[in-house]
């Protein structure tokens, strides 16, 4: 009933909600029940492929919320993604133990190679899950409740704020691409070995992390309907459309600003956390500008403030994106910019927009027709 309540007048939530449990059904049917040799076998990297999916899928969501219903335009989510991403990539080397190249049970290869004499008091813990998860939440959260209220309280909005997000993840950018910071420079952190002594190797495992993903994704879906709908959600929605009005009306908008901030960064966090252990490195590429930028593209293509509309746009701008950089790998980027702009022009509300265009039109007709 709870769930029912959160997904009323959310239809296009109800049919994604729907397809996400269907597929959470049947991929581990078809991976790990159907013989290898059928043609309805899903191969195992397919299943590794849909499950990045998912966790960007889940990194959309968290931009929509705060872009679509509170009008912030973050450049810079990328940044919790990928502080989610070390935050498991540390347990994960942690978990290598002495199966490493130099041997080392207490330190991590790349440390071994730099002459490094003991673990840094940062990584301290990171041999624990539970631990591991915790920061994969607290490091996006504390930095976007920090930046959040540095700039909100400052009034920073617009282009402006916009600009800062960027340039925070590129800080991070080159901050994470020094070997003194700890975190394996430019190599970043790889050759992870398992998680909670399951091998990330096995078809097992892999297919345990998908149903993860979904479920996270389900979760966080779940959690942005519940926040929208509440009176939270409204005031929010009040902030993006007249941020001076609902402040003189008596509301704090920089508290509720750097609420719905934080929690987005956490999803980001969450998302950075599943991502890993599935594509097996983090390294600080997943810094760059452009990351975020691109994260922005997929919520404007599947239709902003609708979140089910950023699910869409993640999913397929992503799968479009698998395909073309194997046949035309230099004109992707030129390709997806050009959907940007055609969208930007033609469909402002996404894909999302264009199905309710079509569902109005329908409905009109019936009307007339009756």
């Amino acid at each position: 009933m709870f769930i029912t309540r959160i997904l009323q007048n959310d239809r296009g939530g109800q049919i994604m909600l729907a397809v996400l449990a269907l597929v959470l059904v049947l991929v581990p049917v078809l991976n790990l029940l159907v013989p290898e040799g059928s043609f309805l076998h899903m191969p195992t990297y397919l299943v590794t492929l849909l499950g990045k999916y998912l966790t960007y899928a889940l990194l959309a969501v968290a931009v929509d919320l705060v872009w679509g219903y509170l009008g912030i335009l973050s450049l810079g989510h990328g940044a919790f993604f990928a502080l989610g991403g070390y935050a498991m990539g540390m347990y994960l080397m942690r978990q290598i133990g002495d199966r490493g190249v130099y041997g080392n049970p207490e330190l991590p290869d790349f440390m071994v190679f730099l002459s490094w004499k003991e673990l840094p008091w940062f990584w301290q813990g990171f041999d624990m899950f539970w631990f591991a998860m915790l920061m994969a939440l607290l490091v996006p959260g504390l930095l976007a409740f920090v930046f959040g209220w540095l700039a909100f309280r400052s009034r920073v909005t617009g282009v402006y704020l916009s600009i800062i997000t960027q340039a925070l993840t590129y800080a991070l950018l080159l901050a994470f691409f020094r070997n003194e910071m700890g975190f394996g420079g430019n190599n970043g952190l790889t050759d992870f070995k398992d998680i909670l002594g399951f091998s990330l190797q096995s078809d097992n495992t892999r297919m345990t992390l998908f149903v993860l993903s979904g479920l996270a994704l389900a979760g966080g879906y779940l959690l942005c309907r519940y926040i929208i709908n509440s009176k939270l959600g409204r005031i929010v929605v009040a902030i993006r459309d007249a941020e001076s009005r609902t402040r003189f009306v008596g509301y704090r908008v920089e508290h509720y600003k750097v609420w719905v901030f934080t929690v987005s960064a956490m999803l980001a966090g969450i998302a950075g956390a599943l991502y890993v252990p599935q594509v097996g490195i983090i390294n600080p590429g997943e810094f760059s500008p452009l990351n975020s930028i691109e994260i922005v593209i997929w919520v404007a293509i599947g239709g902003r403030a609708t979140l089910y509309g950023a699910v869409l746009g993640a999913i397929l701008v992503n799968y479009a994106k698998t395909v073309f950089t194997g046949l035309m790998p230099e004109s992707w980027i030129f390709m997806l910019g050009a959907l940007f702009v055609l969208v930007t022009l033609y469909l402002p509300q996404g894909l999302a927009g264009l199905v309710q265009q079509f569902q109005a039109k329908g409905w009109l007709q019936r009307r007339a027709a009756a």
